[in-house]
């Protein structure tokens, strides 16, 4: 397996601009995910990763070789397509086995190594099916076998779930990752599925309008968004984000809205502007007592819990609690938030300040 190193690797098709100067590494035996929106350019980045774009500028390693400009066969990837791309004219063997007839493999070693893809991937009663017979999960594991058969040193996946309902779906995706740590493969994997990408990455990469929102591990993501964008993005609900009365003087220890008065976290001090209030839902609790005050708008039942919608001086706000709490529409409430879990965002920008520090409620304001 290798390390991928992607070093301010920009795309241009004419005058747009498809991936902005990125920069990244992909780590031997890492699950890593391209996360983003439809247009994000996360698949141009996957297929430049591939030799099927060459970038405009920059520099791509594999396995310590610069390979930026070199195609797709000179690369030793194995790519596997959202529509499976199989031939419909040979069967399960067929496909499996056509990579290694078309390098020369004996016959023997064919077999072999066919046999032991299709012990992996627990379909061995079905090479001998054409695959225009199967189903799309199988169609996708007879994908998957035909890259695996190659032992490339790493593996590209463009949404290979997209085509499946959305059960399977996450049935295949236990198998991918279980596959994944059995062979420890270097895996390049793009999805617009935020829950699909935190589930199976072991990094993921945020990417926006051809640009690197966020790099880093799942849990940091969720809990500390580099931007705005990418605390909208990620999360079901997403983060909650509220918005200042008025800019905060340069030097302030505390902003007041909603009746409220919110310390900053003194690392931030002398953070001057517009600033906003981020916090998750599961951050938010429901207290008599808290000055911020907040009138429910609906509740939405999840077996265990519920999603509860307030109506606040700063917007819409939502909170994950209790499914046994008691919330009637109309009704009015304090809302308290965790002061370990806020992250302060400048309004122009739309970035996180750098300190994820505790930001806490004073007093009334």
């Amino acid at each position: 397996m290798a390390q991928i190193i992607i070093k301010n690797v920009r795309k241009e098709f004419g005058d747009f601009t498809a991936v902005q100067s990125s920069s990244f590494t992909i780590e031997d035996g890492e699950f890593f995910m391209l996360l983003g929106p439809s247009g994000c350019g996360k698949t141009t980045t996957l297929r430049m990763i591939a030799g099927l774009e060459l970038p405009t500028s920059g520099e791509i390693y594999i396995d310590g070789e610069e390979v930026g400009q070199k195609p797709a066969s000179q690369r030793d990837i194995a790519f596997v397509f959202q529509m499976f791309a199989l031939y419909p004219h040979l069967n399960v063997r067929g496909n499996i086995s056509y990579p290694l007839i078309s390098q020369g493999m004996k016959k023997a070693q064919v077999k072999a190594k066919v046999a032991e893809v299709a012990n992996i991937l627990g379909i061995e009663d079905i090479l001998d099916t054409p695959v225009g017979g199967l189903s799309g999960g199988d169609r996708q594991r007879v994908a998957l076998g035909r890259a695996i058969v190659r032992d490339p040193k790493c593996f590209l996946m463009d949404e290979p779930l997209g085509a499946l309902d959305a059960e399977f779906r996450e049935h295949m995706s236990e198998e991918l990752r279980a596959l994944h740590d059995r062979m420890n493969a270097t895996t390049v994997y793009v999805t617009h599925d935020q829950l699909e990408a935190m589930q199976m990455g072991d990094k993921i990469v945020v990417m926006n309008h051809g640009v690197i929102e966020q790099f880093g591990v799942p849990q940091d993501i969720y809990d500390w968004p580099a931007t705005m964008f990418v605390a909208n993005f990620i999360g079901s609900p997403p983060m909650n984000v509220l918005h200042f009365d008025g800019a905060v003087q340069e030097g302030a220890q505390a902003v007041e809205f909603g009746g409220a008065r919110f310390a900053i976290p003194q690392q931030n001090e002398g953070a001057a502007g517009n600033l906003v209030f981020g916090v998750r839902p599961e951050h938010v609790t429901l207290s008599d007592n808290a000055p911020y005050r907040g009138r429910v708008e609906a509740a939405e039942y999840l077996g265990t819990t519920q999603i509860v919608t307030f109506d606040t001086p700063n917007g819409k706000l939502k909170a994950r609690i209790d499914a046994e709490t008691i919330v009637s529409p109309g009704e009015t409430t304090g809302l308290a938030f965790d002061p370990r879990t806020v992250t302060l965002f400048d309004a122009a920008s739309g970035r996180a300040l750098k300190s994820h520090a505790n930001m806490g409620v004073l007093g009334n304001g």
